[in-house]
């Protein structure tokens, strides 16, 4: 792709009101120096895809290396500089009535730099957006809104911040202790030293790996685990007493399970158990 392209698409007044919507996307060979003392109107994201520059904020300089952008809000003053011969960007802006909403849930950091992997669709996400752009139709209303929604969790799990492992690789690292988890999620030796040697891993480093793939400790997604299964054998197999079904997911005894499973499912199991009793 050697050719720079813009395209703005037409918002409607219904197109308002939806999560997400999809104002630009654009594509510059050689970026251009921009002064934006207002900032842009809208989120804004910003990746290099050749070469390299900068983007001087209130705080400094944020240099963009290839395979690295970075997102910004509405309203942050910003500018470009261009130090070096060549830096081709590709650029995407959105709003919405849900946009902060869902920037903020899927945890992507705000004028900070993210990186990504070579073999990554961030990589090279802009042929795939040059493909499309021809077509607004594409991008306009609940199709518009569902790219976004797809570009931000890609961002989500394929983005590195800081040198840390992203959401898929530390997913990737983990899979086969969640593989073995499926099997053994309720004996009584599983915790975190266990997760540990499986992993052959510190349990600190066990720790860090669930709270960047899920947000979660080892424990409270092994938790979790327990009361997705304890949920399909209360559905699956109605003769089993809630005791039997509190020793086979793992918990202490019934009391503990029950008053777990209340907490968490707003029922007890025996109530949550009864609509599907033939």
């Amino acid at each position: 792709m050697a050719t720079d392209y813009r395209k703005f698409f037409v918002i409607t007044e219904a197109d308002r009101k939806l999560p997400l919507i999809l104002e630009t996307i654009g594509y510059e060979v050689q970026q251009q120096h921009y002064i934006r003392e207002e900032g842009y109107p809208c989120f804004h994201w910003l990746q290099t895809i050749a070469g390299s520059g900068e983007i001087i904020l209130d705080s400094g300089p944020v240099k963009l290396g290839e395979r690295q952008g970075m997102l910004l809000a509405a309203g942050v003053p910003h500018s470009y500089s261009v130090p070096e011969p060549l830096w081709s960007t590709w650029y995407l802006t959105f709003d919405g009535a849900l946009a902060a909403s869902i920037v903020h849930a899927l945890d992507i950091p705000l004028s900070t730099p993210m990186s990504w992997g070579s073999e990554t669709p961030l990589a090279d996400i802009h042929d795939y957006y040059y493909d499309k752009y021809r077509d607004s139709h594409d991008f306009t209303g609940t199709n518009g809104s569902l790219e976004i929604y797809q570009f931000l969790t890609l961002l989500k799990k394929h983005g590195i911040v800081n040198k840390s492992a992203s959401f898929s690789q530390s997913h990737e690292r983990l899979l086969p202790l969640l593989l073995e988890l499926e099997h053994c999620y309720g004996d009584a030796h599983v915790g975190l030293a266990w997760m540990a040697v499986q992993l052959g891993v510190s349990a600190q480093h066990v720790n860090t790996l669930f709270r960047r793939a899920f947000g979660l400790s080892p424990y409270q997604y092994l938790l979790q685990l327990r009361l997705q299964k304890s949920k399909e054998i209360l559905i699956a197999q109605p003769d089993l007493t809630v005791k039997h079904i509190a020793e086979t997911t793992g918990f202490l005894d019934a009391s503990h399970f029950i008053s777990t499973f209340r907490k968490a499912v707003g029922q007890t199991p025996d109530v949550f158990r009864q609509p599907y009793l033939k």
